[in-house]
């Protein structure tokens, strides 16, 4: 099959692009390869991708557009040449800190680079849009684990009402065109070549570089530490499995998680919250060194913890992620440590 994956230079879906590559599929990328973090590192991927693609049985089937989603002649232009089973869409701008000194730049990334692929899609009648959404959508809620039957109503950064809003217009587009699409809520994806803006690589560049790591809300945070492999797996799965409307869907009742629309969205997590204390812990396990802690109060924008409730996808796809943290981040290690990221 031939997808479109965007986002390719980016954490998963460089890991998205070689899985499908290695089964043998043709994929075409897009992504804008901009500075928010290390652009060497985004075009490392981007040749391990190339690599991949060479070895793969079907050699001329790797494709790679360097530009905008907020492009729409750009976005035009791809879905003009080919011909799309499946729309991966992972490009956006990422990370909560950020959106508070750069709300532009989450909302044409966000919202506009959305929008042009949900319209490219309704045009070229793509069977299926598996788009990434994140667990920062349950904002301000407490009960845990999150669930997708949950209210997403109460956002505490913009980036988080930013993918909130991606839910909300794909379901517009599921209503009104029949557009087949689901929405990937991702728990705190990590893993090797992963994102350096990412609280393990700060600490990890920290750490071997004899620096403080900052600490927030005393250590006292819960996050559900999800492995790239696993997220991978979920991920083309879910594209694989285009959504249905509900038939059990009750309109005067309506669930949070389904529609009488082709509409869904799944929670990949790991289901198992570690304490920040005990990630660092393996952590430094993992590179032999200890950190120096500087203990900060709660930041803007954060959440006390993220649980990821997985039966959902358990329910329709007879798995969900399993990785333990131990393992994943050992792998993470032994790359960070193979590549000397610290010294760079």
């Amino acid at each position: 099959m031939t997808y479109l994956v965007t986002g390719a230079a980016g954490f998963i879906g460089s890991f998205v692009a070689r899985r499908l590559l290695a089964d043998g599929h043709n994929v075409v990328g897009l992504d804008s390869v901009n500075d928010y973090y290390d652009v060497s590192l985004k075009e490392e991927r981007l040749a391990d991708i190339a690599a991949i693609a060479a070895l793969a049985a079907n050699s001329a089937g790797w494709t790679f557009y360097r530009g905008a989603l907020e492009d729409q002649a750009l976005v035009e232009r791809i879905f003009s040449k080919h011909s799309f089973d499946r729309v991966i869409h992972l490009a956006a701008q990422a990370g909560v800190r950020y959106s508070i000194d750069n709300p532009r730049a989450y909302a044409q990334s966000n919202v506009v680079g959305f929008l042009n692929i949900l319209e490219a899609c309704r045009a070229a009648k793509t069977s299926h849009l598996a788009y990434a959404s994140s667990s920062s959508v349950y904002g301000m809620n407490r009960k845990v684990p999150f669930a997708e039957t949950d209210a997403v109503d109460h956002p505490v950064s913009l980036y988080a009402a930013t993918k909130r809003a991606n839910e909300l217009m794909a379901h517009t587009y599921a209503h009104l065109y029949g557009l087949p699409v689901t929405g990937m809520r991702f728990f705190t994806v990590y893993g090797p070549q992963g994102r350096p803006d990412m609280a393990y690589f700060k600490f990890a560049n920290a750490i071997m570089r004899d620096k403080a790591i900052d600490v927030y809300n005393n250590g006292d945070l819960l996050r559900d530490f999800t492995f790239i492999d696993d997220v991978v797996t979920a991920v083309i799965r879910i594209a694989d499995t285009p959504a249905a409307a509900d038939a059990s869907f009750d309109d005067a009742n309506p669930r949070l998680d389904s529609s009488s629309a082709p509409y869904r969205v799944y929670n990949i997590g790991n289901e198992h919250p570690e304490p920040l204390e005990r990630f660092i812990s393996v952590l430094e396990d993992g590179l032999g060194k200890k950190a120096k802690k500087n203990y900060l109060p709660m930041q803007a924008g954060d959440v006390y913890m993220t649980s990821a409730d997985t039966s959902a996808l358990y329910r329709d796809f007879g798995w969900k992620p399993s990785t333990p943290l131990e393992s994943g981040l050992a792998k993470f290690c032994e790359w960070y440590k193979e590549k000397k990221i610290w010294q760079r």
